[in-house]
């Protein structure tokens, strides 16, 4: 199986012909690699990788304005070294591809990427045995308990799963009644609470033109797969049966905008951004003192979390949200 190694912003695949070395772009968590190099990877010819990208955008499963970029290569060619601007396709693009190629060298590529790209977030990142002391086996458990959150095929990387743990370092019961199914949602924080879609809509277009300033985002940043999305998504949150509220509390109707936001994919790119900054958003205009828990770190894990949580288990998310809103 293929290994890994960091080198700048280098990441070195090493496949069974030979090390392949992509671009890493760690600022938005994705490496970079030209057809040529995915075709290497994946051990086929790069006319099947390229009729491959032809019909995922086709299909529109991925976009060319998120996937690709060019970058400036060296090429030998004869006796002379030329200079390219070459397309290079990132790692939704490289995974996209990886499942329609049914070869071993595929799937070993996708365990690769899956399990340890994110490693370089976490590169001078130890468990100090001595700090944690006698509770290094609780600890250790609490690692392993938020992992089982997560269906069997994914893996968060080891520094997202510490920041929960941080959160919910004095409630583990949480977890244990999570795996009974028993845990429901909490919330102190009642009263009359206004959101429209419209609101929504112009907090995160806001937030689209501040990304879109920084070149932080593109064009298709928030950009609603349909029109009234985000509307539907705040009804949701905010419906009522019988004269009263279906989420009674702020705390539930924020964790339900927060995995609504994330799991329903209004957007065309952006929901797991968006999702985030609605969360924290939404808790600020209704000053829910549990929102001061929210930290950066632990809203990305949080966020990841509910991504690439089983949708059966909705309702044990929401509520394990809550718990960290009291």
């Amino acid at each position: 199986m293929g290994n890994k190694k960091i080198k700048n912003n280098i990441v070195v695949y090493q496949a069974k012909n030979g090390a392949i070395e992509l671009r890493g772009d760690f600022s938005h968590e994705t490496v970079w690699a030209t057809q040529a190099q995915i075709a290497s990877a994946f051990t086929v010819d790069v006319r099947t990788i390229n009729e491959h990208i032809k019909n995922i955008y086709k299909t529109q499963e991925l976009t060319e304005k998120a996937t690709i970029r060019n970058f400036r290569i060296v090429q030998n060619e004869g006796n002379r070294k030329v200079e390219r601007e070459i397309n290079h396709y990132n790692l939704d693009m490289i995974l996209s591809v990886g499942y329609r190629v049914n070869s071993m060298s595929a799937t070993q590529f996708r365990i690769w990427a899956t399990k340890t790209l994110k490693e370089h977030i976490t590169r001078g990142y130890t468990i100090n045995r001595n700090q944690i002391g006698k509770n290094y086996e609780g600890f250790m458990k609490s690692v392993a308990d938020i992992q089982n959150l997560l269906p069997e095929h994914i893996t968060l990387d080891p520094k997202s799963i510490l920041e929960l743990v941080k959160e919910f370092s004095s409630t583990w019961m949480s977890i244990d009644e999570y795996d009974k199914e028993t845990l429901r949602p909490i919330g102190t924080t009642k009263g009359t609470i206004k959101l429209t879609g419209e609101e929504l809509t112009m907090a995160i277009n806001e937030l689209r033109t501040e990304l879109l300033k920084k070149d932080e985002a593109t064009d298709i940043f928030a950009q609603e797969r349909k029109n009234g999305s985000i509307e539907g998504i705040v009804g949701n949150v905010m419906q009522s049966f019988g004269g009263k509220s279906v989420y009674p509390s702020v705390e539930e109707k924020a964790a339900h905008l927060l995995y609504f936001m994330v799991k329903n994919h209004p957007f065309t790119d952006g929901n797991k951004r968006s999702g985030a900054f609605a969360f924290v958003w939404f808790l600020r205009k209704t000053r829910v003192k549990g929102g001061r828990n929210i930290n950066p770190a632990s809203l990305t894990a949080l966020t990841l979390l509910i991504a690439e949580s089983d949708p059966k288990k909705k309702e044990q998310m929401v509520a394990l949200v809550t718990q960290m809103l009291r």
